[in-house]
């Protein structure tokens, strides 16, 4: 790909599985958004929700698989915009790197704060004198980021390690509380429960409410581009970081979809739930009693923490390769890898501190914070879009070892087809009456990036980026490489 090889190889397929297994992390998505869906569609969207929109981003991850086959590197989305675009290359990958980035950073920032929001969950139940405050929030949230930036500073088999842990923490975890809600409970709904449908949103037209229920699922589903980003650090990686994102798909789709009925099924009083601060808990509650409840919600505290230390890993591997084609303020530090850990430790402390700058608002207000971290999905799914619409332009794609042959480009054009329509559901409002607290600011986040983009862009940038630079001749960099 024209880079001297820094990073070492030890991630093997599993690892490169794992580590967008552990992003996408059903038990964090799922018990993060149930409480939305709940009231936008109920359990008729929340499973076959699930089961269509599951079967959408399969398409999305094929696509980026073929390209991730192509072109196997840290860079992934951005460097692989810069190298499939006819025209204006730097423009491409400078779009889809910074939208790439500001997503990253959005889901490091919105997982952790999760974490700590149910982490003050937790103790109110065991301390019933505990009062959960924002600044208290805050305050745990910085304390995950500066662990999870030890742990990805350390070393990339610490991490490999940690993400090995984490896909049994979320396999086994999901297996205990499926099983917990179908024993445990003396009674269950019926099973035409799965029909019910209910639109709590405010808006009286049905079918909307129900559009808008299908983002709990794309919600879950972001994240799978870190098996991309690890290119470099795993073997036969032209064919491993794209199984890495079917399978990660796959398994979550199949794992959720079993998790989410069990959910829907233990619901004893849906109002009650669904107008409860935290849904999903309230559900464990109702059905399994505190103490249970209070047991099952450690593993979903575990699961978002494992989410997070991916999600830092993945943004740590895109910075480190944005700056190393000088796309960032400071990009000959952040490009830096240290000689004894060989992991680019500075880009790890920039993944933690940027984390930390979004979840500070927080502290004061948090529709604030919200505000800042909705970016997080249309980032992301933004980023994925590009480099797929322009491998779907392009007529002479040279595909790599893992590749869709004549499906190619159909599977490309749904996938584009979907990004476009998720897209548009998570820029619309998702609740009336429109209030400061409930407006979504997504739309407005994403402009002020693309805003700071262009400026910068237009000012000095587009002068000194020209995409994914070549450090020579594949003989030159041969001699290049440090290990």
């Amino acid at each position: 790909m024209g880079y001297p090889r820094k990073l070492t190889r030890r991630f093997r397929a599993f690892d490169n599985f794992a580590i967008s297994f552990t992003i996408i992390n059903i038990i964090s998505g799922i018990f993060s958004s149930f409480g939305f869906g709940m009231n936008a569609g109920g359990p008729r969207v929340l499973v076959f929700g699930w089961i269509g929109v599951s079967i959408m981003v399969l398409f999305v991850g094929a696509a980026m698989g073929e390209i991730a086959s192509a072109y196997p590197t840290s860079g992934a989305l951005y460097f692989s915009a810069g190298k499939l675009a006819k025209r204006h290359r730097g423009a491409w990958s400078w779009y889809t790197g910074w939208l790439n980035f500001v997503g990253q950073v959005g889901g490091t920032a919105a997982t952790n704060f999760a974490a700590a929001t149910f982490i003050q969950a937790f103790l109110s139940m065991q301390w019933p004198s505990y009062v959960a405050t924002p600044q208290q929030t805050v305050a745990i949230t910085a304390v995950i980021l500066l662990l999870q930036a030890l742990a990805n500073t350390y070393t990339v088999r610490l991490v490999a390690v940690f993400n090995r842990i984490s896909v049994w923490w979320l396999l086994i975890g999901m297996v205990v509380i499926v099983a917990a809600l179908m024993i445990i409970p003396d009674s269950h709904q019926p099973a035409s429960f799965v029909t019910h449908f209910a639109n709590n949103t405010g808006f009286t037209h049905a079918i909307y409410g129900g559009m808008l229920g299908l983002l709990v699922t794309s919600w879950t589903f972001t994240g799978f581009d870190g098996s991309f980003h690890m290119s470099e650090e795993t073997v036969k990686a032209t064919v491993n970081a794209p199984r890495g994102i079917m399978r990660a798909i796959g398994y979550s789709a199949l794992t959720g979809l079993i998790l989410m009925l069990a959910l829907v099924y233990a619901i004893k009083d849906y109002g009650h739930a669904a107008s409860a601060d935290a849904p999903p808990v309230q559900i464990l509650i109702d059905a399994l009693g505190p103490a249970t409840a209070k047991l099952l919600l450690l593993i979903v505290i575990g699961a978002m923490l494992f989410c997070g230390l991916a999600n830092m890993t993945s943004n740590t591997r895109q910075i480190f390769a944005f700056s190393r084609d000088g796309a960032m303020p400071g990009s000959r530090w952040w490009h830096s890898v240290s000689a004894r850990t060989r992991t680019p430790v500075k880009a790890v402390w920039l993944a933690a501190a940027c984390p930390l700058v979004l979840v500070l608002p927080g502290w004061w207000s948090h529709t604030a914070f919200t505000a800042v971290v909705s970016v997080n999905v249309v980032g992301l799914f933004l980023a994925y879009g590009v480099p797929i619409f322009l491998r779907l332009r392009l007529d002479d794609f040279q595909p790599g070892p893992w590749n869709l042959g004549r499906f190619g480009k159909p599977v490309a054009f749904i996938a584009v087809a979907w990004i476009v329509i998720s897209n548009v559901l998570f820029m619309l409002p998702q609740a009336y009456p429109i209030t400061p607290a409930s407006f979504n600011y997504a739309p407005i986040a994403l402009a002020v990036v693309l805003v700071i983009a262009t400026v910068w862009w237009f000012a000095t940038a587009r002068r000194r980026f020209q995409g994914p630079v070549s450090y020579g001749r594949p003989d030159e960099v041969a001699a290049m490489d440090l290990i």
